[in-house]
């Protein structure tokens, strides 16, 4: 039926369509947009190779050892070691523990700045910040970071005890440091105020941003300190199980 209502007049061409237009200028912007499709793919492959020779040179260097950056001593991939599940609790307990490096660094600065504005203990602070720089921030991730890390790696809650306990103690130290007794090392509440008071604005600053840094670390520290406790206690696992379960063995080995 469709024969006999087709119109045999009717042009087969579109009127949309320039019938003066060059076939070939077509065919040469398609030609171009093809080889720009070519270049990039070969550009993404050229950057990929890059990675993969980088990341063979790392390992043949450092083995799988990434962290810290600048010196390789462990493995860190919370992306790749820690459970999906588990991935956002470690990795806001990492931020915590950078944010403690971060003070650390601003804390000693302002020791520095509490010794030039003339305070009897000024010395003794600025020699307690520098230990505290060079002790408390590789002992923090050792001692608690780590262990919470290999807690949820390796899902062996003997891990999450050594937390605890050393995770305690640096909420004890993070209240003391708040508190910024002079002549301890800590640029805290008490030496703000005594700066602020005589008119040193400087270390009265670095004091306030070192007292924010230690609270701000220290309550998000007790936050997760505490909904850790409560997810073992809600397991309910004891040494006993763990090393039936595992055998000691599994606490000195990766996986």
């Amino acid at each position: 039926m469709s024969e006999f209502t087709e119109n045999p007049f009717a042009s087969s061409h579109s009127l949309d369509t320039n019938p003066f237009e060059d076939p070939s200028a077509k065919q040469a912007a398609q030609h171009d947009a093809h080889f720009e499709d070519i270049s990039r793919r070969e550009r993404d492959l050229e950057r990929r190779e890059r990675e993969l020779n980088q990341r063979a040179e790392h390992i043949r260097t450092h083995g799988r050892s990434n962290w810290p950056p600048f010196y390789p001593l462990i493995y860190h991939a919370i992306s790749e070691e820690i459970p999906e599940a588990s991935r956002p609790l470690i990795t806001r307990l990492y931020q915590l523990w950078l944010v403690l490096l971060g003070t650390l660094i601003i804390n000693m600065v302002a020791c520095i700045f509490i010794l030039i504005a003339g305070s009897s203990e000024g010395g003794k602070d600025l020699g307690g910040s520098i230990g505290y720089m060079f002790i408390i921030a590789p002992l923090s991730f050792l001692l608690w970071y780590r262990p919470i890390y290999n807690g949820y790696m390796k899902q062996h809650f003997i891990f999450t005890d050594f937390y605890f306990f050393f995770g305690g103690f640096h909420l004890l130290f993070s209240v003391y440091m708040i508190i910024g007794i002079p002549g301890t090392g800590s640029a805290g509440l008490i030496q703000m105020i005594q700066m602020y008071a005589q008119g040193h604005w400087a270390a009265g600053i670095l004091g306030t941003i070192a007292t924010v840094g230690w609270t701000v670390q220290g309550l998000g520290n007790v936050f997760y300190y505490r909904q850790i406790w409560k997810h073992h206690s809600a397991a309910g696992h004891t040494y006993g199980q763990e090393l039936a379960s595992h055998g000691a063995k599994a606490y000195f080995t990766r996986g």
